[in-house]
């Protein structure tokens, strides 16, 4: 039996891997300070005797070192996440990506721990070479777009991971998601598809940020999940980066409207300037599009996207309208 710690366990991803974890028979940690993650998609493994839970920050370092002592590997997931909380909170999103991953890296090496380091599609900027692959060169916006400020911050969090392994022979895995999807996840920091569905369940406006036209691909967390598992086991992925991800993008526009004959709803479709959208008025940027090459995950563990957007949709909006 394998022992886990999940920093940022009780937010959407994290839960569901623990969740994934407890039922093939492990034991699990989650530390997670409550900021974006929620009490309740965790509260029904709170009786099991495999699992153990903290409501604190990775930056406590003795609650942190004292989880840590007792796991063999660490997914770290806890971060500033969110388009609107980036946007808005620049010094959150900031100091506690950088901070909390040189806090479990530390801790980490001092317990020889295997370390699964969360990044994001979000660190191939403006490039325009897709699909994006994990050695493609960056191209980032400039300093003064706050916009740019997560996707800094998370490749230093990648450079220093990469660091650990190189020169302390930490083993190091390091994972870029793009737009995971699923049950539990919130639209309330700028997550697009639960955002959408509370929309059109609503019969409310559904509000494209933009023109509409920039393109996304969406993955549905089980699959996220499935990869992270195999990855945590396999000796070939150490010192390596991956995406993960799914092939197939849609327009925001075209995605609204799917939503909306999905929900069966009669909400309008109105599209609002990203100046009217977030605070931070003059001063954002967007990807046009965000595609991942995923053959270097195929090739060591066969991933393959098992969902289709419709599918994750009419279960991501079961969940959100189960009656």
């Amino acid at each position: 039996m394998t022992h886990y710690l999940i920093t940022g366990g009780a937010g959407f991803i994290g839960s569901h891997l623990a969740d994934a974890l407890i039922k093939q028979g492990d034991e699990v940690t989650i530390i997670d300070d409550l900021s974006t993650g929620r009490f309740e998609n965790i509260q029904h493994l709170v009786d099991n005797p495999r699992f153990n839970f903290a409501i604190d920050t990775i930056t406590n370092e003795v609650v942190l070192d004292r989880l840590a002592s007792m796991c063999d590997v660490i997914f770290h997931l806890a971060a500033a996440v969110g388009v609107r909380l980036i946007v808005e909170n620049p010094v959150h999103t900031i100091e506690t990506n950088i901070m909390g991953t040189e806090a479990v890296l530390k801790v980490a090496q001092r317990y020889r721990a295997k370390v699964l380091l969360a990044s994001t599609s979000e660190v191939y900027g403006k490039g325009n070479r897709i699909p994006f692959r994990e050695n493609d060169d960056v191209l980032l916006g400039a300093t003064i777009y706050n916009r740019w400020a997560y996707a800094a911050s998370k490749m230093i969090d990648e450079f220093l991971g990469l660091a650990y392994y190189q020169e302390k022979g930490l083993p190091i895995v390091i994972f870029r998601l793009f737009n995971t999807v699923g049950p539990r996840q919130t639209g309330q920091y700028g997550m697009v598809i639960p955002r959408f569905v509370n929309q059109a369940l609503n019969n409310e406006p559904i509000s494209v940020y933009g023109d509409g036209k920039q393109q996304r691909s969406f993955t549905w967390v089980g699959d996220v999940v499935d990869a992270l598992i195999s990855l945590s086991g396999n000796s070939g992925a150490i010192g390596q980066v991956f995406n993960i991800g799914h092939l197939k993008e849609i327009s925001i526009y075209e995605l609204a409207v799917l939503v909306k004959e999905l929900c069966k709803s009669s909400s309008e479709i109105d599209f609002i300037s990203y100046e009217d959208a977030y605070a931070d008025a003059g001063n954002f940027e967007d990807m046009q599009r965000r595609l991942p090459d995923i053959s270097k995950l195929n090739e060591l563990i066969g991933y393959q996207p098992t969902l289709d957007l419709k599918e994750i949709l009419k279960r991501i909006i079961d969940y959100h309208n189960p009656n």
